[in-house]
Formats: structure tokens, sequence, C-alpha cells
């Protein structure tokens, strides 16, 4: 008797399909080359990440320290300690003029991060549309094929000042939007809108939606404005308040990126119900210790002169970088109002270099997963030692043919003096440029 042959089944892959539809945030992985170029033997002056060079305030580090001795080093209630809730409730409604804010409104996260990602899941289905500017934060678009939802992404115009005005918005907005991201100041162009802008995008998002569209207003730089500005919040603006989610961290004002305390209020106690629930199934809850240095810096007269002097340095470096750029042939940089990056169009000095032409020739398989400003902060790299960041890494989708990077001024001013140099350099050697381009050098930042 024949024996009967088995039938192997294909096997399936080893991953959901939804792991390849979530991006990511290139400055992060970026790190691995810049380590790659130091590891020859030369420091690389690091412009790429958004990370204040200030120390923590000593009032806040000692508040932490504290905290620790006396045991603060446990579970606690995964929404928050009550008291940094309340704390964040009573400052979040001072600064943008609103009525008594209920703590039981707050969730406390570790970091800005997950609420962004936790608002797309918790309030879009399959086919929501999700509007969010670009450049903008990475992680804005790189969760929404992940939820199945539909980006409609908002273009910052240089001519603008990348700003963004209610005749850019109201067009975009139809019976599928479910969701709209506002980053004000804004990373990574330094963007301010005035009063006058965040009203006029209030009334028509009033007007055009209905009360379950949802705005998150991500103020992470609220502290960091420049020229005498100040953060204006759309929650501030009269009707406002129950559609939207303000969130912010400790990272950028207290020069905290370590201590991983973000925060969102929510338009209902509801609302904050079921991301605490998010908060207790993804993370159970966030240090103790660093929650009670939270409300230390949030309510000790200490915060504000660190945070003037930490604001004063941002602007003098800013100053710096931005008249040094535009003495570049074929770079202009316009001068931004808050945050502490600058982003420089570059279209005519790579296009001088020849990265317009390498780019083109290039095969398809990189050239999809690359730039010509791609190609010019590989380049600026591994021959110049000065890392900064693509326009492609602040939002992919129709960045074709926008030439910018971004230069981050919290780093030395003496540093970023010697950045401008080698960018000025850089930009006249066309022959160390085609010799990178053809060395062989991974071309793309995945």
């Amino acid at each position: 008797m024949r024996a009967v042959e088995a039938v192997v089944p294909e096997p399936k892959p080893v991953f959901a399909r939804r792991v390849e539809l979530m991006g990511t945030e290139a400055a992060f992985g970026f790190g691995s080359r810049i380590l790659e170029v130091e590891a020859e033997g030369e420091r690389v002056i690091r412009a790429n990440l958004g990370q204040p060079d200030f120390p923590l305030p000593k009032h806040i580090a000692g508040s932490v320290i504290q905290a620790i001795k006396e045991g603060q080093t446990t579970y606690c209630d995964p929404q928050g300690l009550p008291e940094l809730r309340a704390a964040l409730a009573k400052k979040i409604a001072a600064d943008r003029g609103l009525e008594e804010i209920d703590p039981e409104r707050v969730v406390v996260y570790p970091g800005a991060r997950p609420s962004i990602g936790f608002a797309q899941q918790s309030y879009c289905e399959q086919g929501d549309e999700i509007i969010y500017p670009t450049p903008g934060y990475p992680l804005y678009e790189s969760y929404i094929p992940y939820v199945g939802a539909k980006p409609v992404p908002i273009h910052l115009r240089e001519d603008h000042g990348f700003s963004l005005t209610s005749e850019e918005l109201e067009p975009l907005l139809t019976d599928r939007t479910k969701l709209i991201y506002l980053n004000f100041p804004s990373n990574p162009t330094g963007g301010v809108a005035s009063r006058e802008q965040i009203r006029a995008l209030a009334e028509s998002i009033l007007e055009h939606t209905p009360p379950n569209v949802r705005v998150y207003s991500d103020e992470a730089y609220e502290a960091i404005a420049f020229d005498g500005e100040k953060n204006h919040s759309i929650a501030s603006v009269p009707g406002m308040e129950s559609r939207t989610i303000i969130a912010s961290a400790v990272s950028k004002t207290y020069s905290w990126t370590g201590g991983r305390v973000g925060w969102a209020v929510y338009p209902t106690v509801e609302e904050a119900k079921v991301h605490r629930n998010l908060n207790i199934n993804y993370v159970a809850s966030i240090p103790p210790y660093n929650q009670i240095g939270t409300v230390t810096a949030l309510e000790s007269p200490l915060s504000e002169p660190a945070i003037k002097e930490m604001c004063d340095a941002f602007q003098r470096r800013r100053d710096l970088v931005v008249d040094g750029l535009n003495k570049i042939d074929g770079i202009y940089c316009q001068k931004p109002i808050g945050a502490f990056y600058v982003f420089p169009n570059i279209e005519g000095a790579i296009r001088n270099l020849g990265a317009m032409d390498a780019f083109d020739k290039l095969p398809e398989d990189i050239r999809r997963n690359s730039s010509p400003a791609t190609l010019f902060q590989l380049f600026l790299l591994h021959n110049y030692k000065v890392a900064t960041m693509d326009r492609r890494s602040f939002g992919t989708i129709d960045s074709e043919g926008q030439h910018f990077i971004r230069i981050s001024v919290a780093t030395g001013a003496a540093d970023l003096e010697e950045a401008v140099r080698r960018i000025t350099q850089a930009v006249t050697d066309e022959r160390g440029f085609r010799s990178f381009v053809e060395s062989g050098a991974k071309l793309t930042l995945e």
C-alpha cells in the first residue's frame, strides 16, 4: 500500500499585517548611524534630536530623589497621582484662561507619545479621516494606517510661516473627519499660530464638524516661544474645550526628556476613564517619584526662572544659526517663533551640489525611501560630522519636492557655530558629495 504524502500547509507570516503598517520616528533610528560614524574616531555635532542640553533643574531633581528615599517606588493610580492631576488641572486652566478643570479629566502617561496613538485607537473606526500637520511630529502619521484610518495631511506652507489658516483647514473637513491634530509651537518648523488664526480654526471646526469630532492639541513646546510671543491653545476659544484634548509633557519645558511624564486633559471624565483603561492595559502606572517631581516642577517658584534662562539661550542660538544659514548660497531659513528648531529650505544648495541629479539616478527602491535632502543629511553626517534630520522624517505622504532639513538649536552655541561653518563648506563640495553617493553607503534612513 502506497503511503499518502502529507500536505504541508503554507506557513503563516510571523507578524500580523498591521505591524508592517506602523511607521516610526526616524530621529531615534538615526542614532545608530551617528554611533557608526563616531566609532571611526570623530565626534559628531548632534543637531538632530529634540533634547534640551540644559540639566534638569536642581529643585526638581531633589524632589525626585527625596521621593525615592521616602519609598515612592511602587505601583500607583494608573490615571496618575491625584496630587499631580490636581496640580495639572489648576495650572492648565490658569494658563489657558479656562474655568476650573476637574482633575478626573486628566490622565498621566509615560511621556506625551502614548496619548497620540491612544487617541486614534479610541476615537477612530476603520475609514475615519484623521487630519494632521505635515511637516509635523512623525507619530501623528505613523499610527494612522495601523488603526485603519485615512490620513489627511495639511501641508504647512513656508510662505505662511509654517502656521495654519482656516482657509487651509476648511476644505479638508468632511463627514468622515474624526480627529484633528494641531501642534503649536510646531515640531519641526517652530511655527506658531496667532491668536486670530487659532480663533478662525476653531470657528471652522465648530461650524463644519459635529460635536463628536476631537481636536488633539499637542502643546509639548508650550513654554518655548520667542520674541515676546506665547502659546495660544485652541481649547481657550469658547466652545472648543468640550472638543479638545490638551496634551503636553515635562520633556521640553523642564528639560526632562528622561522623566517620561506626559499628560492629556480630555473633554469629559468618561473619555478620561477610557484612556485610563488603556494605561492599565499598556503600562500599568507611571513611576510615582517622577510624578512627585512633576508636581514640584509645576508649583515651585524656581521653575519659571529656569525655563526663562533656557528659552533665552535658545533664542540667542536661533538667531546665530538663522543668520549663519542665510549667508549660505542656496539656503533660506525663516526665523521660527517657537520650539527649538530651525527648518531651512536647502533646495538651491542641494541643486547646486548635484543632489537632485544624483537622486534621480538611484534605483527606484532607494528613491522610494529617500530624497535629495536625505542624501544631503547623510553626506553631512558622514563627511562633515554634523547630524540633522531631513524633511521626510516629519511625514512622508506627499513630501516629494520639499527640500528642508531640521536643525535643533538645543545644543551648545559653539557647536552650532561650527555646524554652520561645516554646512557652508559642505554645500560647495561637489566632488565629496559625488564620492559619498558612489561609496556604497546606505542612502536611506530605514
